[in-house]
């Protein structure tokens, strides 16, 4: 398959897509709201393991001497693949390691038993940036049934915080590059076909539906609104991030692609633009589909 290039649009309302170490809203020094390359990935890793395939860069848990605590990198690869010996060859790591649909997508780092093994995925995201121009955050109090534990003579329950966005639309731009493990193919032989259309088709799937799919109690009201996918025509084709050639009009909640489709005039075999019909305008000649039913939108 030949490259790829799109975006994906986040949609939070009344919700935290992607909180610093404060709790608040991860935003850059100048106050731009933005969301990380990893809080897209996680719920497309979640949900990749909640269909019962192999996702290695996952958070799980195990009981160590009466304590539940988190696996180490090791760990979840033995739990995942068995176990590593001194003898066990770097080939049949790698070989492992590719059979996550995580690191197949997105890479990996991997130093464990004497094996040093970095993948640059075929999956490259950049950062989500917020393109609302009204989002404000907001605390709400929240009142715990609880006494505080830390004081014996606390006679009130406990206080804390939840802190929201009111609202906020994130757009991030990815490529798709095949070619980043054709070193791996001369390596690893037979034995593995690269990034193939099998694997695009599965990161299309998640790319419109893991951040609707995935429901916490910061994330609810976070969801897929919007996505596109733009399929190259030929190996010489090379197109900068493109979330930032996507406008978003913000009192109308409509998005403008007339500065992207003039950007991959000529580029590609095909494109496919992905949005909420109830909830979003997109203004496009490009062709259209509903994001929830994946059915053409005339």
């Amino acid at each position: 398959m030949k490259r790829v290039y799109g975006v994906i649009g986040i949609k939070a309302k009344m919700a935290n897509w992607n909180a610093d170490f404060t709790g608040r809203p991860k935003s850059t020094s100048n106050g731009d709201i933005f969301g990380s390359d990893k809080a897209l990935k996680y719920p497309m890793k979640k949900m990749w393991e909640n269909e019962g395939k192999k996702v290695l860069f996952i958070k799980s848990w195990k009981d160590e001497k009466g304590s539940i605590v988190p696996r180490k990198l090791e760990d979840r690869y033995v739990l995942l693949f068995g176990e590593i010996t001194d003898k066990t060859p770097t080939t049949e790591v790698m070989q492992n390691l590719f059979k996550a649909t995580d690191v197949k997508n997105f890479g990996a780092t991997f130093a464990e038993k004497k094996q040093n093994i970095s993948i640059t995925g075929a999956v490259q995201f950049g950062q989500g940036f917020n393109k609302f121009d009204d989002t404000n955050i907001e605390i709400q109090d929240i009142l715990s049934p609880f006494a505080d534990s830390t004081k014996e003579d606390a006679k009130q329950s406990t206080l804390g915080t939840k802190i929201t966005v009111d609202e906020a639309h994130y757009f991030y731009g990815f490529s798709i590059n095949p070619a980043n493990y054709n070193e791996y193919k001369t390596l690893l032989g037979n034995d593995f076909d690269g990034y193939t259309e099998a694997d695009y088709t599965e990161f299309k799937k998640v790319a419109l539906v893991s951040a609707t799919s995935y429901s916490t109690n910061s994330k609810f009201g976070c969801e897929n609104e919007f996505a596109l996918f733009v399929e190259c025509k030929n190996d010489e084709c090379y197109l900068p991030d493109l979330s930032d050639y996507v406008k978003f009009d913000s009192q109308a909640r409509s998005v403008d692609l007339s500065e992207v489709e003039k950007l991959i005039k000529d580029k590609y075999a095909k494109v496919e633009v992905f949005y909420n019909p109830f909830k979003l305008e997109v203004k496009t000649s490009l062709n259209r589909f509903n994001i929830f039913t994946q059915e053409s939108i005339a």
